[in-house]
């Protein structure tokens, strides 16, 4: 039982006012509030299972008058937990998220790749990774790093540099300074990222005497920054100028809910959409100003548009090397760009135009701004045209009839006819995210789901569990190859354990597709891009194909499994699983080869300038070719 010692306080250990506190926080946009925190994903342990964990218990079986319930969902690895709090996230348009508490060394340090791709990302996520002895009374701790030049250095401070902000509670007393500077980051659309607290194990257990003040509910306000007159003057100025103007639609767009601002301005100017891989969806793929995905991965009407802009707004995106196609994109030697993002950083890319602001707030100022404005009518029939190509290039990937494997396009397309409006559809990296980009017809901003900015090979099935918990209501089917997933598995066991239901559709074509092409591609043989065993003979991995059955293995979680051997019977088992009310999993075997969409764009990968192999010369010479249209923009 809790006791006051002084007037107006409360007396908790560190880790009792760290859950009371996080309990009730709410965010807030557009007169709409929610919990910040829809629970703790988290795994216990040394570190933690005596501090931050009883202090979880007590809030569950024991809350105090006024703290909220704050459920504990048990993952089944730390990286996992970090992807299903991003997962949830971003589904919620950034608005709520999950805390993810781990113990003290490898329990934590397994959190660093999640924090880089939450970071990368810009999604919010609080990590709250259990550390040593404050007071160094057992040093060295089971688990702990001593450092010969720092008593102070922690295995944490590798999460220094991807987080957005990091902090150690050595005492009770910088806990509320700590928590405040976490919520603002976490809540501020322009710094949000992966946001950690290092708990040392003895300060987790200390007590103290807390200002009640600090566990009243509090609203942090989410803004929606206006663009500055004189910027939106310029920018509008720069457009009325442009014949041949181009929109790029990143994920700003999608998190500030401004596809029907983007959509607005669109109708209004005929200016051409095309759309990033956080960006797809922003406007329905059938409007007539939708361009499909621009750069290297992207469709070829997008990238047609793309390489004689006059004018590109960008809005939203932080202009990554896949968006660009490595800086070689956008070819017309006179071109200038718009940006219109919450991040100066990313609005001051491409040396452009910087207009600092929401995206819906920036998009509607900006419709008004162009009022009267209206591109060529030469201009939009040659958008309707370079479109309807592409849409006819989308209908045979998905339609190929490839055998004796079908391609893994036709199962996209497969999906992508199934699938509806509001169900959401959860991948990343590979060569998956390339085919998606270019075909995928997203007809609303919650549809497409792809993990690209950290191309994190693990991501789809815990990021899926975030996804279903954000939208129970929604059909939700994560994609993932054989590679990713042998890699993260391990939370189809809390997928069931929390009665939730996902479609898993795991395609299995027995090594790296994208890899295998790149290499192939660079020059490099495919080298260690299947699935074998290693041939003594040759002394490399190029014997037979390893027996892995993905089948049994899932079926081993208690989950049935579904396994086609045509693009109609995968039709038939896509009904059928979604029918179901329990999770259910899809493995196909599909074609490692491809046939893949046409390219129609670049992506800069280094190629040996020495090398004895003639794949390897004939590489180089390619790519000295290709860069030579690389521009720098300043």
């Amino acid at each position: 039982m809790s006791e006051s010692t002084a007037p107006g306080t409360v007396r908790l250990t560190v880790g009792q006012a760290l859950v009371r506190f996080l309990s009730v926080q709410y965010s807030e946009r557009d007169g709409v509030e929610q919990r910040l925190f829809a629970g703790v994903m988290g795994i216990l342990g040394h570190g933690n299972v005596a501090g931050v964990g009883q202090a979880l218990l007590q809030n569950q079986v024991d809350p105090a008058p006024g703290e909220q319930p704050l459920r504990l969902y048990q993952a089944r690895n730390e990286q996992n937990m970090v992807h299903t709090a991003v997962g949830y996230a971003r589904t919620t348009d950034r608005l709520q998220t999950f805390a993810c508490v781990a113990s003290i060394g490898p329990g934590s340090t397994n959190m660093l790749t999640g924090a880089a791709l939450a970071t990368i990302d810009r999604i919010p996520v609080l990590l709250l990774p259990a550390d040593t002895f404050a007071t160094r009374a057992a040093d060295p701790v089971l688990q702990q790093l001593e450092n010969e030049q720092s008593g102070e250095a922690s295995v944490n401070d590798v999460f220094r540099p991807v987080s957005r902000f990091f902090d150690r509670v050595h005492r009770p007393e910088q806990l509320p300074a700590s928590l405040l500077a976490a919520m603002r980051v976490l809540t501020d659309p322009a710094e949000t990222g992966a946001v950690t607290i290092a708990l040392p194990q003895d300060v987790q257990a200390e007590a103290h005497d807390w200002p009640v003040a600090l566990f009243r509910r509090r609203v942090w306000h989410v803004a929606r920054p206006v663009p500055e007159p004189a910027a939106l003057e310029r920018a509008a100025r720069l457009v009325r100028e442009a014949s041949r103007p181009l929109l790029v639609a990143g994920g700003g767009v999608v998190y500030s809910g401004a596809s029907a601002a983007l959509t607005a301005l669109a109708d209004a100017t005929g200016i051409p959409v095309a759309d990033t891989q956080a960006g797809k969806g922003a406007i329905a793929w059938d409007h007539p100003c939708a361009a499909g995905g621009v750069g290297a991965t992207g469709s070829a009407a997008a990238n047609a548009l793309a390489a004689q802009a006059d004018v590109v707004i960008g809005v939203g995106t932080r202009w990554t090397d896949f968006t660009t196609a490595s800086r070689t994109a956008f070819g017309n030697p006179e071109v200038r760009f718009v940006n219109l993002n919450v991040k100066a950083l990313d609005a001051a890319k491409h040396a452009g135009e910087m207009v600092v602001a929401d995206a819906r707030a920036g998009l509607e100022a900006l419709t008004a701004a162009l009022a009267g404005y209206r591109v060529p009518e030469d201009y939009t029939r040659e958008v309707g045209e370079l479109v309807a190509d592409w849409v006819r290039v989308t209908d045979e990937c998905y339609h190929r009839g490839h055998g004796p494997l079908p391609a893994q396009t036709e199962i996209f397309g497969a999906l992508n006819e199934l699938m509806g409006e509001e169900d959401v559809l959860v991948n990343a990296a590979g060569s998956m995210p390339g085919d998606l980009q270019a075909l995928w017809r997203a007809s609303s901003p919650l549809q497409y789901h792809l993990e690209y900015g950290y191309s994190c090979m693990g991501y789809e099935i815990p990021a899926a569990m975030g996804v279903k918990l954000a939208r129970p209501g929604s059909e939700v089917v994560a994609v993932v190859g054989d590679g990713s997933y042998q890699m993260a598995p391990q939370e189809i066991a809390t997928i069931l354990a929390e009665g939730l239901k996902v479609v898993l559709v795991v395609l299995q074509n027995h090594g790296w597709a994208s890899i295998g092409s790149l290499s192939e591609s660079h020059g490099s043989q495919r080298f260690a891009t299947e699935y074998r065993r290693r041939d003594e003979r040759t002394g490399l991995l190029d014997g037979a194909r390893l027996p892995v059955d993905l089948a049994a293995n899932i079926r081993s979680y208690g989950v049935e499994v579904l396994e086609p051997a045509s693009v109609e019977e995968f039709r038939a088992a896509y009904a059928a699983a979604a029918a179901s009310v329990a999770t259910t999993a899809i493995v196909v075997e599909t074609d490692l080869y491809g046939p893949n969409p046409p390219s129609s764009s670049w992506w800069d990968v280094p190629v040996p300038e020495v090398s004895r192999l003639e794949s390897t010369r004939r590489a180089r010479a390619e790519y000295e070719d290709a860069k030579r249209d690389q521009r720098p923009y300043l």
